[in-house]
């Protein structure tokens, strides 16, 4: 047991080492049951937030809580089901909720900007560089970007589906160094006891993570742990804690033994690999036969068109594919350095019938392994 808490707290110390976090406030203790918009937790947040920012620590924070104010202001107790009116309360409450912000910020000598995405803003990689350099920008003069979802024009089919998620993969590519996850329990839970610290997120850890419903809120437990999976393969700590505990953000920025911390692994995902996983917009699929599946996953090969059984979509080179086996989920994605016309062609063909096929553009790989992740 002494050994196990040692462990413990020097991973927890090594949260004393983070300069650039992310911190993800859920609309659980920002909007009350009443739906109005907590200013003072939110001054509370924003004054912490300043003591860091006077140690030149770099803040981003990834807020929800804009339909949850635009519910109150237009009078509603429950939260609209058509689309329409979701967004109607998102803009309505998105104002609302960035004065609120602005306000708390500059009491304490700082500004807060807002900062909008859905996730075509990510899958796109000059709009994905793009957010990257702005958010870079607000940090270099710091002033403090507050991050939502763009509800007001977001749909089932460009949304990140909470901000958990947004949370998560904004830390990968801003590279930050934690991502403090504040909600209204104590942190990751079993049997009512809170879990001091996870290193890897199993099928057992998933089964414990009852998803939590609210009438303010997507998220849950589960959409958490999700994230937190996210932030580890991306060498982001993580920390799921209390947002109502008094002085909850300065606590685990010291290293206090407060919430659940999620250790991240060892050999992280670079920036753009972290892209091609989680942001990236897949193309088209591939299936690949049992030696090219086991040659991806265990042997760390690249892809070879002798092991391409099949391929379907259509897509240029260069394109973002997903790699499946069988009927199961897509176990990997990655850069097709062919179009699906010529993988079509080269399909199960060794490189040297590849090399009299292709004239121009001929490579040994269909997916170089540095183009590559395993999901």
């Amino acid at each position: 047991m002494a050994d196990r808490t040692f462990y413990i707290y020097m991973n927890r110390q090594n949260l004393k080492n983070a300069k650039r976090i992310v911190i993800k406030i859920g609309t659980r203790i920002l909007v009350s049951r009443e739906a109005y918009l907590n200013k003072k937790i939110i001054s509370d947040f924003a004054a912490q937030i300043s003591k860091l920012l006077k140690k030149d620590y770099e803040i981003i924070v990834v807020s929800s809580g804009a339909i949850g104010a635009g519910m109150h202001l237009m009078g509603l107790k429950n939260r609209p089901k058509v689309l329409p009116e979701l967004q109607a309360c998102a803009a309505l409450g998105q104002g609302h909720l960035i004065k609120t912000y602005e306000d708390s910020f500059n009491r304490n000598g700082f500004h807060a900007a807002q900062v909008l995405l859905t996730e075509e803003d990510l899958k796109e990689r000059d709009r994905h560089w793009n957010a990257s350099n702005t958010l870079n920008a607000l940090l270099r003069k710091r002033i403090v970007p507050v991050v939502n979802e763009n509800d007001t024009v977001s749909i089932d089919e460009i949304r990140f589906g909470d901000n958990d998620a947004l949370s998560a993969r904004l830390s990968n590519f801003v590279k930050a160094d934690l991502l403090i996850m504040l909600t209204d329990v104590e942190g990751f839970c079993i049997d009512n006891k809170c879990v001091d610290i996870v290193r890897e997120i199993d099928l057992n850890i998933k089964r414990q993570a009852l998803e939590a419903k609210s009438e303010f809120s997507r998220g849950g437990m589960r959409t958490k742990l999700e994230a937190c999976s996210i932030a580890m393969s991306s060498g982001v700590h993580c920390v799921i804690a209390d947002g109502r505990s008094k002085d909850i953000i300065l606590k685990v920025v010291s290293g206090e033994k407060v919430g659940t911390l999620f250790v991240p692994k060892k050999n992280k995902m670079s920036i753009k690999k972290g892209w091609i996983a989680y942001n990236a917009r897949v193309q088209g699929n591939i299936t690949v036969d049992e030696g090219a599946r086991d040659a991806l996953i265990n042997k760390n090969r690249s892809l070879l068109a002798s092991g391409i059984k099949s391929i379907e979509g259509d897509f240029k080179s260069g394109a973002i594919i997903s790699i499946n086996f069988g009927n199961c989920a897509p176990f990997a994605k990655g850069v097709s350095n062919y179009s699906s016309q010529d993988l079509e062609i080269i399909k199960g063909k060794t490189s040297r019938q590849i090399g009299k096929i292709i004239d121009k553009g001929f490579y040994e790989e269909a997916v170089h392994r540095d183009n590559l992740v395993i999901l």
